[in-house]
């Protein structure tokens, strides 16, 4: 039977554990053949390196596109975590004209905590709408998901499910075909609340963990999006990815040398046992 091929675009931090160092292995774990095309390759990631050096590959995508598409490569899903510019936003609209692949899946990495990245100014915004427009499955965060939908950010006011509905309602309208939003809270615990075009509602939930963690983010996503492509239905996919990044927290917490990102490697066994590939 053929194996099942994804390709994920997103930056290379070549120490940090996110995007691609943290991609490529858990989809290839997951028994995915995973392709991939880096869109910058830094030295490490920037949360709480200094120093770091950083090469952009814009200009590369559409060749490697261009190639791709003369040895007649497809693919059964497309992945998007960290684009560096609108531009390449734009290239990755025109990656899926050309290869339409099965699944799209798009996480808007560009906010957290209620302001956009450094370095991005509303223009990315713009073009990561257009971008989402494409999408089968469009994956914000709570921050995100108010730039994209034009929605005041307030915790106080979205951790309420009507709140988030509502907000999932807008993502919609974007054109996507299914919306879901991590890091939401309610009753004191933590996950994610997903909507599809046909009005059904999904939520998972896990004890909250007072504590943030480097790359999380990209974990979820990965294991997500993997779960996807492995045939596993909606909620169980956001609850596959979230028990997983918990396990990834708890296993590095107390551990102030990885303050750098999580031990996700230690956690595989687990989600393979979860996706009943062991």
């Amino acid at each position: 039977m053929k194996q099942t091929r994804v390709v994920t675009i997103q930056d290379i931090s070549c120490f940090g554990k996110c995007s691609l160092t943290v991609a490529l292995p858990l989809l290839s774990a997951m028994g995915l053949e995973c392709a991939i095309v880096p869109t910058a390759v830094l030295s490490t990631h920037t949360g709480g390196f200094s120093g770091w050096t950083f090469r952009d590959l814009t200009d590369d995508i559409p060749a490697v596109s261009d190639h791709w598409h003369k040895e007649g490569l497809t693919f059964d899903g497309l992945y998007t975590g960290y684009l560096g510019s609108p531009a390449q936003a734009a290239m990755i609209g025109d990656f899926i004209e050309t290869f339409h692949p099965g699944v799209v899946f798009i996480d808007p990495a560009m906010a957290d905590d209620g302001k956009l990245y450094a370095g991005f100014t509303m223009d990315i915004v713009e073009a990561m709408k257009l971008l989402c427009a494409k999408a089968d499955f469009v994956v914000p965060n709570l921050t995100e998901a108010c730039f994209l939908t034009g929605t005041e950010y307030s915790e106080n006011d979205l951790y309420n499910r009507d709140a988030i509905r509502a907000l999932l309602e807008k993502l919609l309208a974007l054109g996507c075909k299914t919306a879901v939003i991590t890091g939401v809270q309610f009753d004191g615990m933590e996950g994610a609340a997903a909507l599809d075009q046909n009005g059904i509602y999904t939520e998972y939930l896990t004890d909250h963990l007072p504590v943030r963690c480097h790359g999380t983010g990209d974990v979820y996503a990965s294991i997500f999006f993997g779960a996807l492509l492995r045939g596993l239905n909606l909620h169980d996919a956001i609850k596959v990815a979230a028990d997983n990044v918990v396990c990834a927290i708890k296993a590095t917490m107390g551990d102030e040398t990885q303050w750098y990102g999580v031990r996700f490697e230690e956690c595989i066994p687990s989600l393979l046992q979860d996706l009943g590939l062991v």
